[in-house]
């Protein structure tokens, strides 16, 4: 938002779920069955920080003649022969269809931090695959159906001083952005990240950008402005391929 609408409503999601290893054989289809239209976690990034569990959904589309009888998912990093992390609904009562011959079948997730991830390195571009079977002995599995990003949970601080200030004299703005690390379950720095610092002036529900800085090696970030009228200063983090957006509480700056 520059105004930035990420920065207005940001989203999390949370989850667990269950390991496997990839069949040796991809994409099959025997008879009429199809599976398609899969869509993980409403086709929002999966966000996971240090400790909470995140439960997201996964749905696809599968049909057949003679009616579904059962269905899974799956989830991988990289490519399906040789994935560097893998997910699957490895309980059936993991994987929903509904009944009739062209159906949703929905997999619930629910990720731990702590056991399901396999480092920093999980983080980016992650692919999906289904499979479904029909009532008559039919089936069909898909890989790379879709996608989506699986990304470090990020935070942002923000404080400007002095409060009050005098019109016209600076006013100055730091901050930290910090995101999770799944190596040790941590939050870190997150450096050389481009983050925009925003106002809002009181009375106002808009904020508006000022100026884009750099955070520094540790991620720090701080910076100066003008004091002009009362308003809220903030900091925002647009995110990367890796992490999610964030954005600071504003802090109310008093302009005499």
């Amino acid at each position: 938002m520059r105004t930035t609408a990420f920065c207005a409503a940001l989203s999390g999601a949370l989850a667990l779920t269950a390991l496997s290893v990839p069949a040796a054989q991809a994409d099959t289809v025997v008879g009429d069955t199809t599976v398609s239209n899969i869509v993980v976690n409403g086709g929002k990034d999966v966000v996971i920080g240090t400790t909470n569990k995140v439960t997201f959904k996964v749905t696809f589309t599968a049909s057949d003649p003679s009616g579904i009888e059962d269905g899974e998912s799956y989830l991988y990093k990289g490519t399906w022969s040789d994935p560097s992390a893998f997910w699957s609904d490895d309980r059936d009562e993991d994987t929903t269809c509904a009944a009739g011959t062209k159906v949703t079948c929905t997999t619930t997730y629910t990720i731990t931090p702590e056991y399901d991830l396999y480092g920093d390195v999980s983080a980016g571009a992650w692919r999906a695959g289904a499979y479904a079977k029909a009532t008559d002995g039919n089936s069909a599995k898909k890989t790379n159906l879709g996608g989506f990003s699986l990304k470090r949970y990020a935070k942002l601080t923000v404080n400007a001083s002095p409060e009050p200030v005098t019109k016209g004299k600076a006013i100055t703005v730091t901050g930290k952005l910090t995101r999770a690390s799944w190596n040790d379950r941590a939050y870190h720095g997150y450096t050389g990240q481009s983050v925009k610092l925003q106002f809002r002036k009181a009375g106002s529900s808009t904020y508006s950008t000022v100026k884009t800085i750099s955070t520094n090696s540790y991620g720090n970030l701080k910076t100066t402005v003008t004091a002009s009228t009362d308003g809220y200063w903030r900091y925002c983090f647009p995110g990367s391929s890796t992490t999610a957006s964030a954005a600071a509480t504003g802090d109310f700056v008093d302009v005499k």
